[in-house]
């Protein structure tokens, strides 16, 4: 029983690493059950055994890409760090190197970043989507309020600002890697990054 639950799930992440690239190359509108099938490997009722119907996976691409980041920063929250906003610095250059070593959330990030409008039947996903995110950014507010209450911040500092700044700065990174992917060396360049990023947060004025 072991053996078949672990074939069942390698059978699953299959199904999506195939999604992944035709709903890339395609889109998701253009892609079909079969082609899904037969880039896999397996017969159309090995997808159905796992879901419903094609905008199901690609749901499941989402979820396969926020629920281990999402999961990684509770467990991270939780240690007692004595500086919250190197943890910080050191995830997002965790998150980057990740994207550049695993290619299946390379290829489901790009899906979701920049070719995906949430058009037609994709539409009813957008605000879980956007829901789930919203989510992350909460948690990625919480390093800086622990900054901010442990005085590692000014006492004039936005934590939420921080927040959509530093969203903005990862996400500009991410469109310029996945433009342009040889002009990056991530391991060198991304501590780099993130260095230019954290180091001048005290020195934050006031916002008038």
């Amino acid at each position: 029983m072991r053996r078949t639950k672990e074939e069942a799930e390698q059978t699953k992440l299959e199904i999506l690493s195939s999604a992944t690239k035709l709903f890339s190359d395609k889109g998701v509108a253009k892609t079909t059950l079969d082609e899904i099938a037969t880039a896999a490997g397996v017969t159309r009722g090995a997808i159905y055994w796992h879901f419903k119907n094609k905008t199901e996976i690609f749901d499941a691409l989402h979820e396969q890409l926020h629920r281990p980041l999402l999961d990684m920063i509770m467990q991270d929250l939780e240690k007692n760090h004595p500086e919250p906003l190197t943890q910080l610095k050191d995830l997002c250059v965790k998150l980057l190197l990740d994207l550049e070593e695993n290619e299946q959330k390379r290829r489901s990030l790009c899906l979701f970043i920049m070719k995906c409008d949430y058009a037609d039947e994709l539409a009813p996903y957008k605000e879980k989507h956007r829901a789930k995110k919203q989510e992350n950014m909460k948690l990625f507010c919480k390093y800086f309020e622990k900054a901010k209450k442990q005085g590692k911040l000014p006492h004039h500092a936005d934590p939420s600002l921080l927040t959509l700044s530093l969203n903005c700065y990862l996400k500009g990174i991410i469109f310029e890697y996945f433009d342009n992917p040889d002009g990056f060396d991530m391991r060198k360049q991304a501590p780099v990054l993130m260095e230019v990023f954290f180091n001048p947060l005290n020195l934050i004025e006031p916002i008038q």
